[in-house]
């Protein structure tokens, strides 16, 4: 049984682990029972009982020693009985017992004899309705690629019925969207590309030197100014923000296992016209309405800090239509206006503080991208693997991600999404994540906190909505 290396980047978040912070990350999708069908959940989950075929990375075992490495095991080492669960929830089954529930399953870490996932089918939600809950390490799985899952996963078509579950899918596994598959090069200009890539074959190797010492020198500048900047403090635009320079808050303290997980989710087509109005870009509003509600929340608190929280912000660097298992992200920071009282200006000043922080991303790609995220987040994973976070300075006081997800309604054998939500991880000394995906016209965001460092984490989620309110008045919308 041969093994996979795994990168830096992917093994940082399996030695990052502890009890109370497991580092994975989740997604619950809410959908209707199709008219008619009353025994479709227990119907499904027998079915998918069958179904023992696994596609990476859901048949990945992960070894420690002598390097953290995978090894794929055979279908029939894979119990899947413990793997997939069928729950139901206690009446009146809103969407305060889901919560309920979900945040319960998140909280606890996955057993490493096992592959990395579970898959929780949950039935009772009112109004006829149910969820699946579906939780992978983040060493195997970002948000991109989560999101890209789902689009594979479920189909664009109403009728199609027999639909295989999400670990016969897998990264690599058939595609179930419906959707016609990207085009790809025809063998004329593949053989076209093959001759011009001989003719210029010396020209491509000094050019790929060339091209090696410029992404060297870009990561190598990038990485210079904001060490400088966060060694120092002085910063050229009071607008940047840079790692380890965030106010203490009660965001960024010791953390303990249970969780909490609240939702909220608001029309795309309200956010983009506030976009509009405010000549920004969606996701600056987004990182606006949670600067807001948390300046509201901290003040109920009396825990506002006197300088304005930094949020981290995930980007993508994963190439459309990449199915590669591991992460394929980078970050940035970003102002999140909390000192602020109007609404306008904090959105004014999220977007200067998100172009500041876009233009000190270096414009490469591939191994130089992963290696500039490995050392821009090596003092912050180093702090998770010394278990020393939430001491001094945070590196940032909340994530907060962005998803694009699938922009027209899925079915699952004909039952509709409704909603999807991201569940994310915590650290040592970031207490609350939150995390936004785009769905079939609206934009929902999962709030994971840890329970006792962000009590009552749902008003953070209704502040929010009011903030889209005060920034609609405020535009005269």
């Amino acid at each position: 049984m041969g093994r996979t290396l795994l990168s830096v980047n992917d093994s940082a978040w399996l030695f990052a682990e502890t009890r109370r912070t497991p580092m994975q990350v989740g997604m619950l999708a809410t959908f209707r029972v199709p008219e008619g069908e009353p025994t479709f959940v227990a119907d499904l989950v027998a079915r998918w009982r069958e179904a023992r075929h696994f596609h990476p990375p859901y048949n990945y075992l992960f070894h420690r020693f002598p390097v953290p490495s995978w090894s794929e095991l055979e279908d029939d080492q894979i119990d899947l009985d413990y793997h997939l669960r069928h729950s139901a929830l206690p009446s009146p089954g809103s969407q305060r017992e889901l919560g309920v529930l979900v945040s319960r399953l998140h909280s606890s870490r996955m057993d490493r004899r096992y592959p990395l996932w579970e898959c929780h089918v949950i039935e009772g939600l009112e109004e006829d309705r149910w969820s699946l809950y579906f939780k992978a390490h983040h060493s195997q799985v970002d948000g991109v690629g989560g999101v890209r899952l789902l689009r594979r996963m479920l189909s664009v078509d109403p009728e199609r019925r027999g639909m295989l579950p999400p670990w016969a899918v897998g990264a690599h596994g058939p595609d179930q969207s419906g959707l016609p598959p990207r085009e790809k090069p025809t063998r004329e200009v593949e053989r076209a590309a093959d001759v011009a890539d001989r003719d210029s074959l010396l020209g491509d190797l000094a050019t790929g030197v060339t091209d090696r010492v410029r992404a060297g020198a870009a990561v190598g500048g990038s990485l210079a100014q904001t060490y400088v900047e966060t060694l120092t403090g002085l910063r050229r635009d009071p607008d940047r923000a840079v790692p380890f320079r965030a106010p203490r808050s009660i965001l960024n303290e010791r953390i303990h296992a249970p969780r909490r997980f609240a939702t909220q989710h608001y029309s795309v087509d309200r956010l983009k016209a506030v976009a509009t109005a405010a000549d920004a870009s969606l996701n600056d509003v987004y990182l606006a309405l949670c600067g807001g509600a948390l300046r509201r929340y901290l003040l109920e608190l009396d825990a506002l800090p006197t300088d304005d929280l930094t949020a981290n912000v995930p980007v993508s660097v994963r190439p459309e239509g990449g199915a590669r298992v591991g992460n394929a992200i980078t970050f940035l920071y970003a102002s999140l206006g909390t000192t602020v009282e109007d609404p306008l200006q904090r959105v004014a000043l999220i977007k200067a503080s998100t172009r500041l922080g876009k233009a000190r991303l270096p414009d490469v790609g591939g191994a130089a991208m992963d290696a500039y995220t490995a050392a821009l987040m090596a003092p912050f994973l180093s702090v998770a693997l010394l278990g020393v976070g939430g001491h001094g300075r945070p590196a940032a006081n909340v994530v907060v991600s962005n998803v694009p997800g699938p922009a027209e309604t899925r079915y699952l054998d004909g039952s509709p999404v409704e909603e999807i939500y991201p569940v994310s991880l915590l650290f040592n000394g970031q207490a609350l994540n939150i995390t936004g995906v785009s769905y079939d016209g609206s934009f929902n965001i999962g709030f994971t906190g840890c329970r006792d460092s962000v009590p009552s984490l749902q008003r953070i989620a209704v502040y929010s909505g009011e903030e889209l309110e005060r920034l609609e008045q405020a535009l005269g919308l």
